[in-house]
C-alpha cells in the first residue's frame, strides 16, 4: 500500500519510534495541512483585452501588475525626466510614478510588439511588449466604492455629479506618449481604444484634469483666456476650483483674445478636447508637484461632434473600428 504523507504521519505518531521525531513537527505538519489546500492552483490571468491593433502598434487593457508598473514607468520617463515634475526620493529610485489610485483603476496602454519576435540568441526569453502610451480610466461605481475620484482634489465636482443621477462619470487621467511615438497613428490608435472602452461600459460623460506646462499662467494667457471666455461649460455642466486653489483664467478682456493665436497655442490634448466638443471648469489649479498649471475637460457623449462617429464609431457600436486585422494602414 502507497503511504500518504498523512497516514505516515498517523503511523509514526502510533510506533515505537514516535518518540524519535519532536512532537512539535508533526503538530506543524498538521496545521499546514489544515491551512494550504493540498493541490495549489495558481489564479490565471484575466484574457487579453486587445482593442485594435495598426502595425506593430496595438492598444489594450492593463491586465497584470507588471503591465501597470510598465505604464508607471513610461509616466516617469515623460512626467519626471521630460517635463518637471517633482518626486519624492522613493519615486526616484524606483523610476516609476505611481500612486494609490493606480490599484483602483483601469489602465489603457499602447503597445509596440515589434520586439515581441526573439532572435536566435534570445530563443526562449520571450522580450516584454514596449508600453509607449496609456491613459488611467475610473469609472463612477469603481471610484464611489474606493477612494472616490482624483480630479476632487482640485475641482468639486462633487454637485454636478449629484445633479446628474441618470450619467455614468468616468475620470481620464495620466495621459501621456513616449516622444519619439508622439504621431498621428499612435494618439489616434490611443483613441480609438478609450472610445470603445466608453461605449463598453455606457459612459455618459468623462471627466478630468488637462495641463499646460510650468506653473506661470501669464504665460498662457491667450490660451487660459480663450477657455475662459469661448469653451466654459454652460451652467449646468459648470464645476468651479476649490477655493483654496483657485487661479482665475480671464487674464486678458475677450476683445483682446486672438482665438487662431490662441488655438495655436493651446497644448495638443487639450485642443482635441474641444474639436470633440469638451468644454472647461471655471478656474485653473497650479499643481506644483507635476509642474503645470491645470484645467477641467467636461466632455459629455451627448456633446460629441456626430461627425466624428464616422471615424471612431457611433456610440451604440460595441467594436473599435481600428481591426485588429489592419497591417499598417495609415488613418
Amino acid at each position: 500500500m502507497t503511504l500518504t504523507p498523512h497516514r505516515t504521519t498517523n503511523r509514526w505518531s502510533r510506533g515505537p519510534k514516535a518518540g524519535v521525531l519532536p512532537q512539535g513537527l508533526m503538530a506543524l505538519g498538521s496545521a499546514a495541512r489544515q491551512r494550504m489546500p493540498r493541490f495549489a492552483i495558481s489564479p490565471r490571468k484575466p484574457p487579453e483585452k486587445v482593442y485594435g491593433r495598426i502595425g506593430d502598434l496595438e492598444v489594450r487593457l492593463a491586465r497584470s501588475w507588471s503591465d501597470v508598473k510598465r505604464a508607471q514607468r513610461l509616466r516617469y520617463r515623460v512626467f519626471y525626466d521630460e517635463m518637471s515634475a517633482q518626486g519624492s526620493f522613493a519615486t526616484h529610485m524606483r523610476g516609476r510614478d505611481e500612486d494609490p489610485y493606480d490599484a483602483v483603476c483601469d489602465h489603457l496602454l499602447v503597445v509596440d510588439t515589434s520586439g515581441n519576435k526573439p532572435s536566435r540568441r534570445e530563443w526562449g526569453r520571450q522580450r516584454k511588449p514596449h508600453v509607449v502610451g496609456t491613459y488611467r480610466v475610473l469609472r463612477q461605481e469603481i471610484a464611489e466604492r474606493k477612494i472616490g475620484f482624483y480630479t476632487q482634489g482640485e475641482y468639486d465636482i462633487a454637485p454636478l455629479i449629484a445633479s446628474k443621477p441618470n450619467y455614468r462619470f468616468m475620470e481620464l487621467g495620466r495621459s501621456c506618449v513616449l516622444k519619439p511615438y508622439r504621431t498621428k497613428r499612435t494618439v489616434e490608435l490611443l483613441w480609438h481604444g478609450l472610445w470603445t472602452y466608453v461605449r463598453e461600459h455606457k459612459v455618459d460623460v468623462m471627466i478630468g484634469c488637462a495641463s499646460f506646462e510650468g506653473t506661470d499662467p501669464d504665460a498662457h494667457a491667450m490660451a487660459l483666456s480663450f477657455l475662459h471666455h469661448h469653451a466654459r461649460a454652460p451652467e449646468e455642466w459648470r464645476v468651479r476650483a476649490h477655493d483654496h486653489l483657485f487661479v482665475p483664467m480671464d487674464r486678458l478682456p475677450k476683445e483682446a483674445v486672438d482665438p487662431r493665436a490662441a488655438l495655436k497655442a493651446m497644448p495638443p490634448l487639450i485642443k482635441g478636447y474641444l474639436r470633440l466638443g469638451a468644454v472647461v471648469g471655471e478656474g485653473a489649479v497650479i499643481d506644483h508637484q507635476f509642474g503645470t498649471t491645470d484645467v477641467l475637460i467636461v466632455l459629455p457623449v451627448e456633446r460629441i461632434d456626430p461627425r466624428y462617429f464616422e471615424h471612431f464609431g457611433s456610440p451604440d457600436e460595441q467594436v473599435s473600428r481600428v481591426a485588429q486585422s489592419r497591417t499598417g494602414r495609415e488613418w
